[in-house]
């Protein structure tokens, strides 16, 4: 259903600003409001106790508090937890939680749907719908705060959508979530996984931020990369990587290549040489993950002994390397798993174990 007026949610701190002293107010006001918004979390105006009724008034006239509506959570054995999400026109989009400990990391959407096509990944096998804002990016963290109660102290970007194709409202919406009135996530725990959009890279060097850049990399090779990555064909591996030394020199920050080993396809011992120098050659780290299964596709994942096999001939090459383990499987939650089925989805805000709808 959608809502009269704008989302105040998708103003910073500066447009607040500029709102307030239209209405006559100072500028300490929009640093109250967004407080309320981000750190305090507030959705409603009537709660916000610093500010007058009569401002409170003419804010609810002109604006509203975007929210997410939460249908449906589920929860795997290992602690994961997916959210399904409704957006204010009606589409979905999904989040996933992956606690650790203390760590609380939230992967996130960008996009309805994606336009990428990667045929090992189902999140844009709809195709694309549209950009998400910034209220409705961050408000995935707000949303699960509120929802499961907990407080995320990571940020990964990494769920439906490319985000640096929805440049300005990603970067917008980092902006608020590093801020320290907002969310107060810092820089280094708020992570963006790219496949590799070379504009966005550039611009993403210059925001001033040191957030950790992921490459989903895949194949050290453009023969097989434009196969795997259909962006590869518009930028290939040359402008990828002078694009990643690039970020790395004006950040100072270590680029990750991420790497899902896929069966027979991307785990041959040349394929381990290729990317092992590649990672040496651009000081990056890389993260190897065996590739997730899902039913709409026919690629499957390399064994567990063939990727330590491929992480030693990496290693060797003088990388660094790490193995992630997947987390969520069970329940779709998992890298190249988020993909929204309508047909499937039925409104439920009861959080239920995953083993419990196998048995």
């Amino acid at each position: 259903m959608h809502r009269k007026g704008e989302d105040i949610r998708n103003l910073s701190v500066d447009e607040l600003e500029e709102v307030f002293s239209g209405l006559g107010e100072p500028a300490y006001r929009a640093r109250q409001m967004f407080m309320w918004l981000n750190n305090k979390n507030v959705s409603e105006f009537g709660l916000m106790s610093d500010l007058p009724k009569q401002l409170i008034a003419k804010l609810e006239r002109r604006y509203y508090i975007g929210s997410l509506d939460c249908l449906e959570t589920k929860k795997a054995t290992d602690g994961t937890v997916k959210l399904l999400w409704s957006l204010n026109d009606g589409h979905l989009i999904e989040s996933v939680l992956i606690p650790h400990n203390i760590r609380k990391t939230l992967c996130l959407s960008t996009q309805v749907g994606c336009k990428f096509g990667c045929p090992f990944c189902v999140s844009g096998s709809r195709g694309f719908v549209r950009n998400l804002s910034v209220s409705e990016i961050v408000g995935q963290v707000l949303g699960v705060s509120k929802t499961l109660d907990v407080k995320i102290t990571n940020i990964v970007m990494m769920g439906i959508g490319e985000p640096l194709d929805n440049f300005d409202q990603v970067a917008r919406a980092i902006k608020v979530m590093n801020h320290p009135e907002g969310l107060q996530i810092g820089a280094r725990r708020i992570t963006l996984s790219t496949c590799g959009l070379v504009p966005g890279i550039l611009k993403l060097s210059q925001l001033g931020l040191q957030i950790e850049l992921s490459v989903s990399l895949h194949a050290a090779n453009d023969q097989l990369r434009d196969q795997l990555i259909p962006a590869n064909r518009k930028y290939p591996l040359s402008h990828l990587l002078s694009a990643i030394e690039t970020y790395s020199l004006r950040t100072g920050r270590k680029v990750t290549l991420e790497y899902a080993l896929i069966k027979d396809v991307n785990d041959s011992t040349e394929a381990a040489v290729e990317l092992g120098d590649m990672a040496k050659h651009l000081k990056a780290k890389v993260n190897l993950i065996s590739c997730n299964p899902n039913q709409s596709t026919e690629y499957k994942g390399t064994c567990f002994e063939r990727v330590q096999y491929f992480m030693n001939i990496v290693t060797s090459r003088g990388a660094e390397v790490t193995i992630r383990h997947t987390r969520g499987e069970r329940i779709l939650a998992a890298c190249g798993q988020l993909a929204i089925d309508r047909k499937e989805r039925q409104p439920d805000s009861r959080l239920r174990n995953d083993e419990k709808k196998a048995g």
